[in-house]
């Protein structure tokens, strides 16, 4: 089997993992979509994770409490969804580790870099909780930092929408989706990837995104395989 990537940082939103409810978690939706991670997992792929918490809180949104406090319950929310995460694949034969930024050793392992690239080594999958462990930044700077740090060969950006486009798609039935864009592109043209703290340390790091819908968890297997799917963000310069 030809893989496109050896050892990916797939990024879940929170609001992935509750599915139609919108809010907490949907057991069912958890599990289809560990199941095609587990897919990719027999594929050979070596697999890290950072889950967002905005199905349980978005500290962001939280104008009345300062931000500080509102952004570390952000990322307790964040260790529920690893957790949740962990136990889904477990429970599909997946040999698993949840490491959190922020110390709690009764239900996760402390972050150390090296564990985290001994345990993919080992063919584990590692949930990272708790983002970088600091107010202010957010999951997207988090996987960013992790894909770096692991070695991670792309980040899989699994969002509501089906890749990059040159306009909200929402808004503009007209909105052109591209299938490849450089780093380069994305900056001058001011589009919506990640927050510009996670891009300009993906792209400083040669770390490509590929940007892809969720609603179809297969979506995950397809790009490690290197299908068309989404939108691949590099340093590659194409032309229009």
């Amino acid at each position: 089997m030809s893989l496109a990537y050896r050892r990916i940082l797939l990024k879940l939103s929170g609001e992935a993992l509750a599915g139609d409810k919108k809010t907490g978690l949907d057991y069912d939706r958890v599990l289809e979509i560990c199941r095609n991670i587990k897919k990719c997992h027999d594929l050979g792929v070596e697999i890290a994770i950072v889950v967002g918490g905005g199905n349980f809180w978005r500290g962001r949104s939280s104008t009345k409490m300062e931000r500080t406090r509102a952004d570390h319950m952000g990322m307790l929310a964040t260790v529920m969804n690893a957790l949740a995460l962990a136990d889904s694949l477990e429970q599909l034969g997946c040999d698993v580790r949840v490491q959190s930024a922020i110390s709690m050793q009764q239900i996760a392992e402390p972050y150390i870099r090296n564990k985290a690239v001994r345990h993919l080594e080992k063919g584990r999958i590692v949930v990272f909780g708790c983002g970088t462990g600091n107010p202010f930044f957010s999951t997207d700077t988090a996987a960013a930092l992790r894909a770096a740090e692991i070695g991670a060969d792309a980040i899989l950006k699994a969002t509501l929408v089906d890749g990059v486009y040159d306009s909200d798609p929402n808004q503009n039935s007209d909105a052109k989706r591209y299938d490849k864009i450089s780093f380069k592109q994305v900056i001058n043209d001011h589009l919506n990837v990640m927050d510009m703290t996670a891009f300009s340390m993906c792209s400083d790091n040669d770390i490509p995104v590929v940007v892809f819908s969720l609603d179809n968890p297969y979506n995950i297997v397809r790009v490690a395989k290197g299908e068309d799917v989404g939108t691949k963000v590099s340093k590659e310069e194409f032309k229009a």
